[in-house]
């Protein structure tokens, strides 16, 4: 029970985080308003980061159901413990997001637009093209995973550290790639915070864009399974 507990509240830990500062920086009446893209990437990395020191040692830390499966499919990972891992982390990010709106209430109120409101729960493309973006989000799943098991080729790594390497592997694919879809990199960090965004009685919240919700499930689904097939095949 430990490891699902574990997995539910380091992935609600981390969109608490991690929408928290997209609310911090975009919502009117936020004291942070119009920090900029800088600080939503260094937060996303560190709100990966916090949860991972946390609860790594109950549950491994994945909070990403991409890597969950992927983390299964090569081997390392029991099977038996994948149904359990996805719902509690779809369900930790849906709770995530309930959190943000209440402590943002006010910020959310004073914001007229609908675009700014969806943007802190999910995510969205600079530039709508499914298949495009569906490669995106595969891509920054790929480079994540496939960096997160290469991190034990790292020669003499102190215990712990490699949790703050995970940091800079977040923040290194949104100030490249995140322009681009968001990178949500984690089905559960835009599906979760999406239906959440889609029941909470959030004033003048518009369309939750569930069209475009294929592109943060199956993009990150299929990099990351990628990502470890390769790894599988490099003779180390």
């Amino acid at each position: 029970m430990l490891p699902y507990i574990a997995e539910f509240l380091g992935t609600m830990l981390l969109i608490l985080l991690g929408d928290g500062v997209v609310a911090n920086v975009t919502l009117n009446k936020s004291g942070m308003k119009g920090a900029g893209s800088i600080q939503i990437t260094f937060a996303w990395g560190l709100a990966v980061m916090v949860p991972a020191f946390i609860f790594g040692a109950a549950s491994g830390a994945s909070f990403n159901p991409a890597l969950t499966l992927a983390l299964a499919i090569d081997g390392s990972f029991d099977w038996a413990l994948v149904p359990g891992y996805i719902i509690a982390q779809f369900a930790g990010a849906f709770v995530g997001a309930v959190l943000v709106y209440l402590l943002f209430k006010g910020q959310f109120d004073a914001t007229e637009d609908a675009r700014s409101k969806l943007g802190v729960f999910c995510t969205s493309p600079s530039i709508p093209n499914m298949g495009l973006n569906i490669l995106s989000e595969a891509i920054g799943t790929f480079v994540l995973v496939f960096a997160i098991k290469g991190i034990i080729n790292v020669p003499g790594l102190a215990a712990g550290l490699d949790k703050f390497l995970v940091f800079g592997i977040i923040v290194s694919i949104g100030m490249s790639l995140g322009g681009l879809t968001g990178y949500a990199i984690n089905p559960a960090r835009d599906i979760g915070p999406r239906l959440a965004h889609a029941l909470l009685p959030i004033k003048g919240k518009g369309d939750s864009n569930w069209g475009y919700a294929i592109v943060p499930l199956i993009g990150p689904i299929i990099g990351a399974v990628a990502a470890v097939l390769l790894y599988g095949v490099i003779p180390w």
